[in-house]
């Protein structure tokens, strides 16, 4: 029993790192960060 979970556990992170991955690739979210970390530099400065 013990194992099967462990292979739906790896599944599911795998399966969560491929969307995080298609996420952060994608060009809304790219340049939503790009303008937050440009704000967050310009608070700086």
């Amino acid at each position: 029993m013990a194992t099967a979970e462990y292979a739906i556990g790896t599944i599911a992170a795998a399966s969560f790192g491929g969307i995080l991955f298609k996420l952060l690739t994608s060009n809304v979210v790219q340049q939503l960060l790009m303008e937050l970390l440009r704000r967050a530099f310009s608070f700086l400065l």
